[in-house]
């Protein structure tokens, strides 16, 4: 048997540790974990903040290119799971054949999707550079405002990383024009099954937001499925209700025909 491959691509202001969790529940599953960093990223999120000078001006269609490379370097199609960026990410991915099934959690808009909060958390205060460091205030507000003041000092000593102020850009977060990866082709029918998970409470990516997403998928003949989490806020793959997330996409992917192993060649 081989097993089957799962790449999770972590979003904007996060350390590709921000699946730790889920790698472990993942494996412990039987399926392959795969957890990149993006280009450049530092070893340790401290390491990244200390750092912001080296964190390399890093697009969307860098960073997507990035990632459509791994996916294509498994011999079995993987899973794609991506948050907040790495959900925008995975749509664009199974959207255009790669992977054999996505799940995008409290993922960036996309499309004519409405924006909400990405600049105000990044900050149009913060000095002109090339990347963009959330403070403790700003993570807790943004991403943390469904758990305790205590959680989320915790949470961002452990995962929080400056972002590419290109990046923000390329998602029209500076009042601009989206970068034209953006957009994601929301009619394949050949596409592999998408399930979009959202977090009631989410701020940053509010749970309307990803209803009208789901919506646009609806002319399409593909399967897409919408999964709505109460009192959980952007934070929800890495707090302390992660599991009941994980475990739910295990789940779905088990309902879908998604096995942790496929015969060998």
């Amino acid at each position: 048997m081989i097993r089957t491959p799962v790449v999770f691509v972590h979003g904007a202001w996060l350390h590709a540790l921000s699946w730790e969790s889920w790698t472990a529940r993942f494996a412990s599953h039987g399926y392959r974990t795969h957890a990149p960093g993006w280009p450049g990223e530092a070893a340790t999120a401290r390491e990244a903040r200390e750092r912001p000078d080296l964190v390399p001006a890093l697009g969307l269609q860098g960073l997507t290119e990035h990632h459509a490379e791994l996916v294509r370097s498994f011999d079995v199609p993987p899973v794609i799971v991506g948050h907040s960026v790495g959900g925008l990410i995975a749509q664009h991915l199974v959207g255009v054949g790669l992977g054999q099934a996505a799940v995008a959690i409290a993922p960036a808009p996309v499309n004519d999707g409405a924006l909400h909060g990405c600049w105000s958390a990044g900050g149009a205060d913060e000095p002109a550079g090339a990347a963009v460091l959330l403070s403790p205030e700003r993570f807790r507000e943004s991403f943390g405002n469904a758990v305790s003041n205590e959680e989320a000092e915790r949470l961002y000593d452990r995962y929080v990383v400056p972002v590419p102020r290109r990046l923000l850009d390329d998602l029209g977060c500076g009042g601009g024009p989206r970068h034209p990866s953006a957009p994601v082709g929301t009619g394949n029918a050949a596409r592999g099954p998408l399930l979009l998970v959202s977090g009631q409470e989410d701020l940053l990516v509010p749970d309307r937001v990803t209803r009208t997403v789901y919506k646009q998928y609806g002319d399409s003949t593909a399967m897409t499925d919408l999964k709505q989490f109460a009192d959980r806020g952007h934070s929800l793959v890495i707090d302390s209700g992660w599991r009941s997330v994980a475990d739910y996409v295990l789940g779905w992917l088990d309902e879908r025909g998604v096995r942790p192993a496929v015969p060998g060649r």
